[in-house]
């Protein structure tokens, strides 16, 4: 099995240098472990997956340190939570750097403890599955906003991506590239542990009825989402839904990206947009088999745009930035009462919003970008380059202020 080399190791390295204790959180399967064993494989290291090594951590924390000195690589901490009280003691009475470093898979239980026990002391970072540069072998790592600055750096590292729809199809998980697993295999297996390990405590519910509530989420990824639709699908309450999609989003499956809010936007629709973290995955669910009938499907263009979103977040992760504050999108009425515009994403820096849209198109126009000046309406905040992210051949100026721009710039 060949190791493919993670974007986030050099700021993973720097973290580890200047913090007591280091956080890497992750949905299953993203490649935590195999990062941490990788880069730091001189650490010692415990699983919690492994049942003995939970159990002498649980009756025994003290035994369980003196068995794993640091430093210290804890895999799968959130099944242990009492163990942080004492790395809390530990690193309280040392100024040494670097003695823990804690791996989890997204989890609703960890975080609570986290913020009793190590609050202040700990540096989080998140890693997501492989992005396209990281796949394609591209030694680029800063996150995108569509700034000369940018463009101009990343141009020098511009590589044709000719297999893209394969790649939307298969998805990100390292295991998929690192040997010939089959598809179908990969993402049944990764259903069922996803269910028995992640889910199993914190849902009230039967297997087969949460497998449809996620087929049911998958369906409607890139879409406004819709509690009280996805309960009619799946025949529970809207409560309900609201509860698993927080599960999903805590877990690392699906993302919540949230409506720009302004005072000066008063007629946008204040709805999140529900996208699925990986296109495999939700290829899987929704049981698209091959890229190429997905490729020529009526969904092409909403995977598309979850595989767009999904890979900015990437080169934010990537780069060790949280992107929660920085990315939005636009739905509303403030430009044409008439009729609702959309600007798929809006990514703020430094006080300039830049809209992106996000097209199957590769014969992109200017007017795709009819909403943006709807921006020019927010005080303090400057409207910067508008980008068409698209399937062109080449940059091209659509207009003074937009661009339309291939996918190879992400």
């Amino acid at each position: 099995m060949s190791y493919i080399e993670r974007a986030i190791s050099s700021v993973l390295i720097k973290r580890v240098a200047t913090s007591k204790c280091l956080l890497l959180s992750g949905a299953r399967q993203v490649g935590k472990s195999t990062l941490i064993k990788h880069v730091f494989s001189d650490y010692n290291r415990a699983n919690f997956d492994d049942r003995l090594t939970w159990l002498q951590a649980h009756e025994d924390p003290k035994l369980f340190f003196m068995n794993n000195p640091c430093p210290l690589f804890i895999d799968e901490v959130q099944k242990e939570d009492s163990v942080l009280e004492t790395i809390k003691q530990k690193v309280d009475d040392s100024d040494e750097r670097g003695q823990f470093i804690l791996s989890r898979s997204q989890s609703l239980a960890l975080r609570k403890g986290m913020s009793e026990s190590l609050a202040g002391r700990v540096s989080v970072m998140e890693l997501t599955g492989l992005s396209l540069r990281e796949i394609n072998g591209i030694d680029f790592n800063r996150h995108f906003v569509p700034t000369e600055k940018y463009l101009a750096a990343r141009e020098k590292k511009i590589t044709q991506y000719t297999d893209l729809w394969n790649i939307i199809h298969k998805g990100s998980y390292p295991e998929l590239y690192d040997v010939d697993r089959d598809w179908q295999d990969f993402y049944s297996s990764y259903v069922t542990t996803y269910l028995e390990r992640d889910i199993n405590e914190l849902i009230d519910a039967d297997s087969l009825t949460f497998t449809k509530f996620l087929t049911a989420v998958a369906a409607r990824t890139g879409e406004l989402l819709n509690y009280a639709n996805i309960a009619s699908d799946v025949g529970v309450s809207e409560p309900t839904i609201k509860n698993w999609i927080s599960i999903l989003e805590r877990t690392g499956i699906v993302y919540i990206l949230q409506p720009y809010s302004s005072g000066a936007l008063n007629r946008a629709i204040k709805t999140p947009k529900l996208y699925f973290r990986d296109t495999g995955l939700a290829c899987y669910l929704t049981r698209w088999i091959s890229a190429d009938a997905l490729k020529n499907s009526a969904v092409a263009g909403n995977m598309f745009e979850t595989f767009v979103v999904s890979e900015i977040l990437k080169s934010y992760t990537n780069e060790g930035m949280d992107y929660r504050f920085n990315i939005f999108y636009y739905r509303g009425k403030d430009r044409n009462p008439q009729g609702e515009n959309e600007i798929d994403l809006i990514i703020e820096e430094d006080g300039i919003l830049y809209p992106v849209e996000i097209k199957l198109s590769a014969n992109p126009k200017a007017d795709m970008a009819a909403a943006n000046p709807v921006l020019d309406k927010i005080p303090e905040r400057k409207r910067g380059m508008g980008i068409i992210l698209c399937r062109v051949e080449k940059k091209i100026y659509l207009r003074e202020n937009l661009l339309a721009l291939p996918i190879e710039y992400l």
